[in-house]
């Protein structure tokens, strides 16, 4: 049989392809909402999550069945009130230190960041001497302070003094350990502030600077709030480290709450573990509220600086929620 001319020649009686059923879609009836969508197979995640569950349930059983970590000592202990007392003193402790800390960062960073050449280099040999040294040694240098200067005395340098106070009198052991916290804190914080302070775009400053504000208000209500976002996350790092090296102030005579852990553990030495876990629960507990403040200040400072704030943990509960409604729905409808 002749073909008509430009047409393809084909051989055998197979059918035309808009004549061949297809296998591989879904019936054409069937709406898109009622498909299932399997999900991607992932056999290394769920292997990885049962030996992450086996390792866990290992280590709570041990922590539940283990008869020395005396539990019952551990609830004797947690409340008592040698233990509240030395908490109250952490604090204390930590909470002076942190302000003074942050305050002596920021005016550091400045110092940093001016273009005093005098304030610059005194700010750089602050920092670099207070993160060199270790802060137990501060500490104790402090402590023992009075051992090289018996009097304080403000007045003209090389010359007549106006005041004069005993160093002894002044050097409590609440006081030593303040200061040290606080002059090591505001080394690590200025880095911190400094950090923050260049993060800030240049066109923010260039902007203040058009509108004709003071320094001063260019600084308080442009730049530095703009700069904590970048500073919280780090700072907080700061305070979290604050919080367990206040344990050092045990070394200067101050009962803080690991002081009052070791004295109760040097009274009685059956209860040792019990008391170190007293005084790690605490911890967890104040470094706990530490992050949650942390997640609300982030998140308030957020604003203006991302489409969507990241939502709460309550949040989180509810979209988990209405996610597993939504499942339980579509299960239940295919």
């Amino acid at each position: 049989m002749s073909q008509p001319p430009g047409s393809a020649v084909s051989f055998g009686s197979a059918p035309p392809a808009e004549a061949i059923p297809r296998t591989d879609f879904p019936a054409a009836s069937e709406p898109l909402s009622a498909q299932r969508v399997l999900p991607l197979r992932r056999p290394g995640r769920w292997i990885v999550t049962a030996v992450v569950l086996v390792l866990v349930a290992q280590v709570t059983h041990g922590l539940v069945t283990n008869p020395f970590y005396q539990w019952d000592r551990f609830a004797y202990w947690f409340f008592r009130p040698v233990i509240l007392d030395g908490l109250l003193i952490t604090l204390e402790v930590a909470f002076y230190s942190a302000v003074l800390g942050l305050l002596g960062g920021v005016l550091l960073a400045l110092a940093r960041l001016s273009t005093s050449p005098v304030l610059r280099a005194v700010s750089w040999v602050y920092t670099w001497l207070f993160r060199s040294v270790p802060l137990i040694v501060v500490l104790l240098f402090l402590y023992n302070f009075s051992a090289l200067y018996r009097t304080l005395s403000v007045g003209v340098p090389f010359g007549p003094a106006f005041f004069t106070f005993d160093e002894s009198h002044l050097a409590t052991d609440m006081a030593v350990a303040v200061v040290g916290l606080s002059l090591n804190e505001a080394a690590y914080a200025s880095e911190v502030v400094r950090g923050g302070l260049l993060s800030v775009d240049q066109g923010q400053h260039e902007a203040a600077a058009a509108l004709g504000l003071p320094k001063r208000y260019q600084f308080a209500r442009i730049v530095f709030p703009q700069a904590l976002r970048s500073i919280t996350p780090n700072y907080v790092n700061q305070l979290i480290g604050l919080i367990k090296g206040t344990s050092l102030v045990f070394y200067v005579s101050l009962l803080d709450l690991f002081g009052s852990v070791q004295s109760m553990g040097s009274t009685y030495p059956g209860d040792i573990v019990p008391l170190l876990l007293v005084a790690t629960a605490w911890y967890l507990i104040l470094t706990s509220v530490v992050s949650v403040v942390q997640f609300y200040v982030e998140r308030h400072y957020s604003r203006g600086a991302l489409r969507t704030l990241p939502p709460t943990p309550l949040q989180k509960v509810r979209g988990g929620l209405r996610d597993v409604r939504a499942r339980v729905r579509r299960e239940t409808a295919i």
